[in-house]
């Protein structure tokens, strides 16, 4: 199987799916992510994650400032380091990732990661249909009933869609203008706290432990963490040319610009507004009474258009992740399976569910240590083609046979399935969440909140002591010679 499609063009619809980019359509920019991941932070739960810290975790000003920076940090920090690898292949992470885990390997931890974007996205669903409903109650008293919810989320999922297929043109310019807006709208509510707030109140809060310190930075990064896999499908458009160390400045800097002042604004408001941080059904309310309505309603209506991008960021990769499991369609209607199910899951959530926010908290928790394994797997097959400078071989790729460099033994690369298996169950046995408490939750590690940590860890470790995979060779069915590192300096 060949990598051949029809060329990018210049309409509005993007039209290629999981292949390769062809270094001649390499034309991106390493500034372009800059409003992706902008966008991809927009979200009003940043302000609810930020108040749990106080309210729940008892940290303070200084403390909750600390937890978003150093979250921000090593979760998109990761994100733009194996971005990179989308420039080396020109591919989205779910086609690059059966270099790792081979042709048929791939097919597992990319099964998980699937399932975990349409927890995502019904998550940011029902957050943005709750954003519509609390808009509507501010302006016109119109009050939630069953009929208004369907609705508003059958509205919401509808544009998530329709953004998603249009491409990645269309995310750009929409992530640029997003930008401006909430940038604008968020310095308004700054300086309106900075008026309104009771600061004596804020900085007399005592710290809280180090260890609710720790455990909050793994709540925070869990966010960031989901992203790590997708980072690829922003980047390869990019030529082979561009800087590796702007790529992951771009992706801090960008992700750090809002996760840090939306958690310390959710830290803030929580002194005041403490029921921020509770588990209500309806996590958007709060700010009709922490915010006037005249800063409120915009404030809502901008960070609704942010939603969108956030969900169409995640459908957008979630196509080329159902292309990679074998879903024969485009790339714009393979997104529609994740607007079914995130409809379908997100009117359970918000007709029948309870607790929303700690349904939330759970979700991330398991999401961090389900994404985690591939992380540690990943990375560890990234360093080492960047030391032996053995990128990716497209036709390969593509081609899901044994002619395929990445057939290994029956489309397996054992050494990386027992690495990302072993290491999936341990993460699962340091988590506790609402339902679930793993053997080891109990331990330094569990209690500390770093199951993901540990998960990233143990994949990379065992990975990286187990015999290096050998490729095969595409002639002779066997496995390929060893390349020769490549010299250094």
């Amino acid at each position: 199987m060949g990598t051949t499609s029809a060329p990018e063009t210049d309409g509005a619809v993007e039209t290629r799916g999981i292949e390769p980019v062809p270094d001649h359509e390499r034309q991106g920019r390493v500034r372009e992510l800059f409003p992706t991941w902008v966008a991809a932070n927009i979200s009003v739960l940043l302000l609810t994650m930020g108040a749990a810290l106080v309210v729940t975790n008892g940290l303070n000003f200084w403390q909750v400032l600390l937890v978003a920076a150093i979250a921000a940090t090593v979760a998109f920090g990761m994100v733009g380091v194996l971005s990179v690898s989308g420039k080396w292949g020109g591919a989205p992470g779910a086609l690059l990732s059966r270099a790792a885990f081979g042709v048929r390997g791939n097919y597992f931890p990319g099964a998980i990661l699937w399932v975990a974007r349409f927890g995502w996205e019904t998550i940011n669903a029902v957050t943005g249909a709750y954003a519509v409903l609390t808009v509507l109650n501010l302006l016109f008293g119109v009050k939630s009933n069953n009929v208004l919810v369907v609705v508003t989320l059958l509205a919401f999922v509808a544009c998530t869609f329709l953004v998603s297929g249009l491409g990645r043109k269309a995310l750009n310019v929409c992530n640029k203008y997003s930008t401006y807006l909430f940038g604008l709208f968020s310095i308004m509510v700054l300086v309106y706290l900075v008026a309104t707030m009771d600061w004596h109140a804020v900085f007399a809060k005592k710290a809280g432990t180090t260890a609710m310190v720790i455990a909050g930075i793994g709540t925070i990064a869990a966010g960031g963490i989901s992203w790590v896999p997708t980072g690829p499908d922003f980047t390869r458009y990019l030529p082979h040319s561009a800087s590796g160390r702007k790529i992951v400045g771009t992706t801090v800097s960008g992700a750090a610009l809002v996760l840090v002042p939306m958690v310390l604004m959710g830290g803030v408001l929580a002194v005041s507004e403490p029921t921020l941080a509770a588990g209500n059904t309806d996590p958007m309310s709060f700010l009709g009474g922490a915010l006037p309505i005249w800063l409120a309603v915009p404030y809502l209506i901008t960070a609704l258009v942010g939603m969108v991008l956030i969900n169409s960021l995640s459908m957008y990769s979630a196509g080329f992740t159902a292309q990679t499991m074998g879903v024969k369609l485009p790339r714009a209607l393979a997104v529609s399976i994740n607007a079914a199910i995130s409809l379908v899951g997100g009117l359970f959530m918000m007709l029948v569910a309870k607790d929303f926010i700690g349904q939330f908290i759970t979700f991330l928790t398991l999401l961090a240590v389900s994404f985690s394994a591939w992380i540690g797997v990943y990375g560890v097959d990234m360093a080492r083609r960047r030391r032996m400078a053995v990128r990716y071989d497209a036709d390969s790729l593509m081609n899901t046979g044994r002619g395929s460099r990445y057939w290994y033994t029956g489309g397996f690369c054992w050494q990386a399935m027992t690495a990302w298996a072993v290491a999936l169950a341990a993460g699962l046995c340091f988590t506790k969440v609402q339902w679930f408490t793993g053997p080891l939750a109990t331990t330094w590690v569990g209690k500390n909140g770093l199951g993901w940590a540990a998960t990233i860890l143990i994949a990379a470790v065992i990975f990286a002591v187990l015999p290096a995979p050998r490729e095969t060779d595409p002639a002779t069915g066997r496995p390929a010679a060893a390349p020769q590192p490549a010299p250094v300096g």
